[in-house]
């Protein structure tokens, strides 16, 4: 099962003083929190805030080879959570409307989906895998992570 999601926030981490955008379910109380590089934060952080840079980042320059090859957006969807790393897919249509689809890391899946205005999923075990390493894991155990109602909303 597809849940849908948008970025409720993106915040440091205190302990790692790492990025982590946090999804949360449009339609549900999912809330699944993402490690990310700096750089991706930055890229992720430049569109939500539509800050545009004199020249094109590599996410707007995918984007725009994206739209010059004719591909049209179709989703993102972060597929799976393996040893500790998201799994994440761009999916594309073709002129012919075949489903092209591409692996990517999330944050970069995340940051084309907002320039290309398409929508972000995550499929239901990543939620559930999520839930349960944060269980067993003493450094995110659920009483150093906050509840998804604690989440701050920095991004409406």
């Amino acid at each position: 099962m597809l849940v849908e999601v948008k970025i409720g926030a993106l915040i440091m981490d205190p302990n790692t003083n790492s990025p982590i955008v946090v999804l949360k379910g449009i339609d549900s109380e999912t809330v699944l929190p993402i490690w990310v590089g700096a750089f991706e934060a930055n890229a992720i952080a430049l569109e939500i805030e539509k800050i545009v840079p004199q020249r094109p980042m590599t996410h707007d320059l995918l984007r725009n080879l994206i739209v010059e090859c004719g591909l049209r957006p179709s989703r993102v969807i972060v597929t799976d959570l393996l040893e500790n790393t998201f799994y994440a897919l761009i999916e594309l249509l073709n002129e012919n409307d075949e489903l092209v689809s591409m692996d990517a890391r999330p944050s970069d899946a995340i940051a084309l989906a907002l320039r290309l205005d398409c929508p972000i999923f995550v499929q239901q075990k990543v939620i559930d895998l999520s839930a349960a390493s944060n269980q067993g894991d003493p450094e995110k155990a659920d009483d150093q992570m906050p509840a998804a109602e604690e989440w701050p909303d920095l991004i409406g």
